[in-house]
């Protein structure tokens, strides 16, 4: 460790070198690192910008390494060029910081709200949501939500209750994602601090279809790329599966959009680009990030084609009633493990947490981070060794 504090000396003049090129190369809108709130002050002074720092701790989050077996959209298929939720985060990241960098904005925040945006995802993505959403609605508790999940995996749950200590604007960015909700374009709310986030992360807890926008343009270019990664990619998917024809694809999207995931990203991506409006000075206003209008038309005709045609497919949803039956099962039997004191490893997310989280959490309340943190095999495993007849790959 005495070796190690001279070579990590000399790299912090480094690290205020790259926080003064963020002044000359960012746009004046832009969120600088040196901008980066903490809830808790850190003893040990990094030589890693502050959004960077973030990034890094998500990946070696244990959340984030449950996502390479967490559905995307299709589940038990028995094909490795289906996108799981990891390429997911990955190509969210990866047209979100091609969309920052043109607009002149921090790329290190971007990725961070990119990879963490989906880490709350429960079992079987948005129809697992839905099924946990039920349960916990049941047991007196608001209900699931992937987006503060994911909040409370990075603020709260991860390292035995103590969280990772990420910046504001990393779980600002996270908790308002909602890339679902269609929208032309987004503009950021005014600047929060650690008190506003709470209050706004407590109103979407209680009624789910309350609007969140992010603080920063960095959050509001992450929320649009989220719709650009996945609407071409579960197209692909789809028609990988047999599901959809290409020709299926409305014939006004194929020729505005295109009808490939390459040519469509590409589309949106550089409309994106064109149409966002990012502020130079404070007389601007904050700005925002969206299409044209035409743009996001044929977006919105083809998220219709998508839900119609593959998201609510009889094929898609064909072992679903299973899976609903898994969830109730095994949200019953750990709650009674909990009832009765007889909760034991593996069931360790519950149970070998800081005192803070056992005195403060109902029962119920643990069974659902325990479930929602689970990835698709470990919950069907738990659902079979309880005696629930599980689906099988296709």
């Amino acid at each position: 460790m005495t070796q190690a504090a001279p070579a990590h000396n000399t790299l912090l003049p480094t690290l205020d070198n790259l926080n003064r090129l963020e002044e000359k190369r960012l746009s004046w809108a832009a969120t600088r690192s040196t901008a980066a709130k903490r809830r808790k002050k850190e003893s040990r002074l990094g030589y890693r910008q502050a959004f960077s720092l973030d990034a890094d701790r998500i990946i070696h989050s244990r959340a984030y390494t449950r996502y390479i077996d967490k559905t995307q959209v299709f589940c038990l298929v028995s094909n490795d060029h289906i996108t799981h939720r990891v390429l997911h985060v990955q190509l969210v990241s990866r047209i979100a910081r091609t969309i920052g960098r043109f607009l002149g904005l921090n790329e290190d925040l971007i990725e961070a709200i990119a990879l963490g945006h989906d880490i709350g995802h429960a079992p079987f993505g948005h129809d697992g949501e839905s099924f946990l959403a039920d349960l916990c609605i049941k047991h007196d508790l608001p209900p699931f939500q992937h987006n503060i999940q994911s909040v409370r995996f990075l603020d709260h749950l991860e390292r035995k209750g103590r969280g990772w200590n990420l910046s504001l604007q990393t779980l600002d960015g996270i908790l308002c994602h909602d890339g679902e909700i269609h929208a032309n374009r987004i503009a950021p709310c005014p600047a929060r601090d650690f008190d506003g986030f709470d209050a706004e992360l407590e109103k979407k807890k209680k009624n789910p279809k309350y609007k969140l926008a992010p603080m920063t343009l960095e959050g509001c270019v992450v929320r649009m790329a989220d719709t650009v990664a996945y609407i071409g990619r579960d197209i692909e998917d789809a028609i990988l599966l047999s599901l959809i024809k290409r020709d299926d694809i409305p014939a006004t999207c194929r020729s505005h959009l295109g009808s490939t995931n390459g040519e469509i990203v590409y589309t949106l991506v550089t409309d994106l680009i064109s149409n966002s409006r990012v502020p130079q000075s404070s007389n601007e206003g904050t700005g925002h990030i969206g299409f044209s209008r035409k743009v996001a038309d044929y977006l919105q005709e083809l998220k219709t084609f998508n839900y119609k045609n593959i998201y609510l497919h009889p094929k898609t949803k064909s072992n679903l009633p299973l899976v609903r039956n898994c969830y109730e099962t095994l949200f019953e039997h750990y709650l009674s493990q909990l009832l009765k004191g007889e909760a034991t490893k593996p069931v360790d997310l519950m149970t070998d947490m800081d005192a803070g989280y056992l005195a403060s959490h109902a029962p119920a309340a643990m069974v659902c981070d325990y479930i929602a943190g689970m990835t698709d095999d470990f919950f069907l495993k738990q659902a079979a060794s309880v005696g629930c007849k599980i689906p099988e790959k296709q």
